[in-house]
C-alpha cells in the first residue's frame, strides 16, 4: 500500500494494470519462495527431513516455476494426472523430485506414468492391484485413510477422511489384505502417504494431531512385515487466513506434532501444499466495465468472469475486493459485484461494503493464487487473463 494506493511487490496495481491491459493476475513470484523456505525451515527446526513439493493442480505457470526452478531448488512436485507429469518434466523436475498421487487409475493412465519412473501412490486395493499387474517388483507408496480429517473451521470430516468413507485412502483395518496384494506381486512398499483436509488452520491442529498419531502405527505394522517405509508424506491442506479474524497457521506447532508422532520412525516428512505456498501471491485486475443502480442495489460489473477466476464458485472461497486507487477508502453502501459470463450467478460478491467507484476504475481480488488460473476454461469463448510475473520487490 502506498498513499492509500494498492501496490503488489512495490508496483501501483491500477499502473500494472493499464500497461498489461486486464483481466490480469499479477504474480509476486518472491511471495512463493518465502513461503516455500518457511516450511522446510519449520520441519527442519522439529528434528525432520523435509520433502516440499507443490500442488501442481494449483498453480502450473510456466514463468512461475521456472523462478521456482532457480531460487528454491528444493521443492519438489505433487501431481495426480498423465498430463501434470508431464508438466512436471517438461519444465525441469527430474523423476526423483515428482511424487504422483491420484485417484482411480486407468490402464491408460497407467501406460503414460509408470515409464516415466516417478513416483506413484495409490488409494485403493483394487489400484494397488493393478499397479502390481502392471509393474511386479517395484516400488509403490499407499494413501491411508485414518478416518478423521482436519476441516477449515476445525471438526474431523472432510472430503477426503472422516467417519463416513470416502473415495481415498485405505483403511488402517485393510492394512493386511494391502500386505498380501503387495506380497502377490512383489511390490515394496516405500511411503505412506496421507491427506486430512483443504484449507486447515490453527483450530484444526488437534484433528490434525489425531490422524497423524493414527498413521504412525501403520508406519510400524509396515517395517514389521519387511517394507522400508521411507516417507510419510502428509498431503496438503494447509490454509492460509481468508477471515477478518482468522490467524495464519502456527508452522512451529504443526511441525511439532509431525515430529512427536513421526521422528521416532526415522522417516523423511512430506508435504505438498497449493494454498500455503501461492494462494497469496499472486492479485487479479479487471476494469469496472459497469455501474449502475438496480432496485437499490449498485452493481459494479468487471470485464472478467468465472472462467477465468473459478475458486470461489468450486470451493466457496470468499474473494476479497479492492479498489485499487483507494484501497482505504471507506466504504459507501454495499454492491454486487458480477463478472462479464452471460450466466446469472457469475457474481463475486453480493453486499459487499465498497467506496465510491466509477466506469474504468481498476478492481483487484486479493490472494488467488490457487486453483483460479490452473482451473481456467473457455466458457462462452471468454479467453484466459493475462500475466504478469514480478520476480523481485521495489
Amino acid at each position: 500500500m502506498r498513499s492509500g494506493r494498492l501496490t503488489i511487490a512495490g508496483r501501483d496495481a491500477e499502473d500494472i494494470a493499464r500497461t498489461a491491459a486486464t483481466p490480469v493476475y499479477v504474480h509476486d513470484c518472491e511471495r512463493v519462495a518465502e513461503q516455500a523456505r518457511a516450511l522446510e525451515a519449520a520441519l527442519r527446526a522439529a528434528g525432520l527431513d523435509p520433502r516440499v513439493r507443490l500442488a501442481l493442480k494449483a498453480q502450473r505457470e510456466v514463468q512461475l516455476l521456472a523462478f521456482l526452478r532457480r531460487t528454491v531448488p528444493f521443492v519438489g512436485m505433487d501431481v495426480c494426472s498423465p498430463g501434470e507429469v508431464d508438466w512436471a518434466l517438461e519444465h525441469g523436475w527430474a523423476p526423483a523430485e515428482i511424487s504422483y498421487t491420484g485417484t482411480n487409475l486407468s490402464e491408460d493412465d497407467l501406460d503414460r506414468i509408470l515409464p516415466t519412473g516417478i513416483h506413484v501412490n495409490v488409494d485403493l486395493l483394487t489400484q494397488l492391484d493393478r499397479v502390481g499387474r502392471r509393474s511386479p517388483g517395484s516400488g509403490v507408496g499407499i494413501r491411508v485413510n485414518p478416518r478423521i480429517g482436519a476441516s477449515k473451521g476445525g471438526g474431523g470430516m472432510t472430503f477426503y477422511t472422516g467417519e463416513r468413507p470416502t473415495k481415498f485412502g485405505i483403511f488402517p483395518e485393510q492394512l493386511d489384505d494391502a500386505l498380501s496384494v503387495a506380497a502377490r506381486h512383489d511390490l515394496t512398499i516405500d511411503t505412506v502417504h496421507f491427506h486430512v483436509g483443504d484449507g486447515y488452520l490453527n483450530p484444526s491442529l488437534p484433528e490434525f494431531e489425531e490422524s497423524v498419531r493414527r498413521v504412525a502405527p501403520i508406519v510400524a505394522e509396515l517395517r514389521a512385515a519387511g517394507h522400508p517405509v521411507e516417507e510419510v508424506n502428509t498431503g496438503g491442506g494447509l490454509g492460509m487466513p481468508e477471515g477478518p479474524n482468522e490467524e495464519p497457521l502456527d508452522l512451529e506447532r504443526w511441525a511439532a506434532i509431525l515430529a512427536e508422532h513421526l521422528r521416532p520412525h526415522d522417516v523423511a516428512v512430506g508435504t505438498e501444499p497449493g494454498d500455503f505456498l501461492v494462494k497469496e501471491a499472486v492479485t487479479h485486475l479487471a476494469e469496472v466495465v459497469t455501474v449502475e443502480r438496480r432496485d437499490g442495489v449498485r452493481f459494479v460489473g468487471l470485464n472478467t468472469g468465472w472462467n477465468v477466476m473459478c475458486e470461489h464458485f468450486v470451493y466457496g472461497a470468499p474473494v476479497e475486493l479492492v479498489l485499487c486507487r483507494d484501497a482505504l477508502g471507506d466504504p459507501l453502501d454495499p454492491v454486487t459485484v458480477s463478472g462479464h459470463i452471460n450466466e446469472g450467478n457469475d457474481l463475486f460478491a453480493e453486499d459487499c461494503p465498497f467506496p465510491e467507484v466509477r466506469e474504468g476504475d481498476v478492481v483487484a481480488a486479493l490472494h488467488v493464487g490457487s486453483y483460479n488460473g490452473s482451473m481456467t476454461s473457455l466458457h462462452c469463448l471468454r479467453e484466459r487473463a493475462a500475466t504478469v510475473f514480478l520476480e523481485d520487490r521495489l
